[in-house]
């Protein structure tokens, strides 16, 4: 147990950015799309693009920022792993970036897939800011509701964002 908490306490930062920002970007395309009018399956091709695409922007961006630290501070005697980093900031991302988009991938998917997909992504913004308490000297009450409050903005903001947008352009 105290390798997989020092494993844990070593990539957490990745784990909580990868997870967090995908669940924000890809619920906010998926609010914004669904305050727009777009149908399910266009729903599920940008979630897949921004999921896809993002995730590895993301963890390429850890790659190269922690090689430049690392180029910059070479007398630290602990260096990380770039390309480990990166590829748990990726992993993270897709994993946790996925859940907005289950409920409009499953076959019996109707029109309130919307709505579990808030749920869903509600429920794991609480979940990776709880599991943040493993590591941090949180309560895993507090570090959950903190991160669905900032997670929650974000989806408020797109849903807003898509909604208004349809109509100007209808």
């Amino acid at each position: 147990m105290n390798g997989v908490r020092s494993r844990l306490t070593y990539y957490i930062g990745n784990l909580v950015y990868g997870a967090n920002d995908g669940i924000i970007t890809t619920f906010a395309v998926v609010a914004g799309a669904a305050g727009a009018g777009f149908s399910s399956t266009v729903i599920i091709v940008l979630g897949v693009a921004n999921l896809i695409a993002d995730g590895f922007s993301m963890g390429a961006s850890k790659y190269l920022s922690l090689k430049s630290e690392q180029s910059v501070e070479r007398m630290h005697s602990r260096h990380r792993s770039a390309l480990k980093d990166g590829i748990a900031t990726f992993y993270a991302f897709v994993i946790a970036g996925s859940l907005p988009l289950m409920p409009f991938l499953a076959p019996s998917a109707t029109e309130d897939a919307f709505h579990t997909s808030a749920i869903a992504t509600a429920l794991a913004f609480f979940i990776v800011g709880a599991c943040r308490s493993l590591v941090i000297k949180k309560h895993a009450l507090l570090a959950g509701l903190e991160m669905l409050f900032v997670g929650g903005a974000a989806a408020i903001i797109a849903y807003a964002l898509g909604s208004f947008v349809e109509t100007l352009i209808r």
